[in-house]
């Protein structure tokens, strides 16, 4: 593993070791990347909607939509 330096101004220092000591991280490093991996997550999520965005139109799903994937689902072909 790698290791990353930072510096933080004594408030966000001070909110950061709040964070550790309240939300039972064991260390700073933890929760630093705890929230890098919801900024990785956040950004794919936006990914995905854009790229959801601008793919072409599909049919709506209404009831027949969802009843056909719950039979799929459950292991039969939709009638």
């Amino acid at each position: 593993m790698s290791t990353m330096n930072i510096s933080l101004p004594d408030y966000l220092k001070s909110f950061v070791d709040e964070q550790v000591a309240g939300r039972g991280y064991g260390t700073s490093s933890e929760y630093i990347r705890e929230l890098i991996r919801r900024d990785q997550d956040r950004l794919n999520l936006r990914r995905l909607l854009l790229d959801g965005a601008a793919s072409a139109q599909a049919e709506p799903a209404d009831a027949d939509y969802f009843a056909g994937l719950r039979q799929r689902v459950g292991g039969r072909q939709p009638k």
